[in-house]
């Protein structure tokens, strides 16, 4: 699989288990209703959610569920050379054109990070 489609795969596994989150959560989810919004499709959330890590490599899978224990968002863009989980300063060796197309995880945080 190229590995910018593991990166839009991780993406949307990671804004899916957002979302099952926030409908899961008594507070948000009332606050979400009282604002008008109707949260209903848990199950198919979490049935789109199940196929689509079936997709991912499962080393890929095992050291995201590893970082959403720790972090909200376990992958993250990368803006100019910072990292946006930690803010930290990226070494010049992750922007290399050999790393690139890499995978590539912020040695501050442990976040898994791509340029977009």
């Amino acid at each position: 699989m190229p590995l910018k489609e593991a990166h839009r795969l991780l993406i949307a596994l990671q804004d899916l288990d957002i979302m099952i989150k926030e409908a899961k959560d008594k507070s948000t989810s009332k606050e979400l209703e009282s604002l008008g919004f109707k949260l209903t499709g848990l199950e198919e959330l979490q049935d789109a959610r199940s196929k689509l890590a079936k997709k991912i490599s499962p080393t890929v899978l095992q050291r995201y569920k590893k970082l959403t224990g720790r972090y909200t968002m376990a992958i993250l863009p990368v803006t100019g050379d910072l990292c946006l989980g930690c803010f930290v300063k990226l070494p010049t060796s992750f922007f290399s054109s050999i790393n690139r197309d890499l995978l590539q995880t912020c040695e501050n945080c442990g976040r898994l990070l791509y340029i977009p």
